[in-house]
């Protein structure tokens, strides 16, 4: 895993952190999942037999740009 990053605007350390995913009484982690979305029968989305990675988030102190990694923890 990468431990530090540069903003590639203004050079300035980037904060690791995430961006929260709100559902039904429950907030989780953002996640990526490969292949194309496809809706439930019942509600959301089939994600069962899909790969999924955790999504880490990056933040510039400075100017507020975000860049996102999904990489195994």
């Amino acid at each position: 895993m990468i431990d530090s990053h540069e903003c590639p605007r203004c050079r300035k350390e980037m904060n690791p952190g995430y961006r929260p995913d709100y559902g039904y009484g429950q907030v989780r982690r953002e996640e990526w999942a490969s292949g194309k979305p496809e809706r439930s029968f019942w509600f959301g989305l089939k994600t069962r037999d899909l790969e999924r990675l955790p999504v880490v988030t990056y933040r510039c102190p400075g100017c507020g740009y975000l860049e996102s990694y999904a990489r195994p923890e």
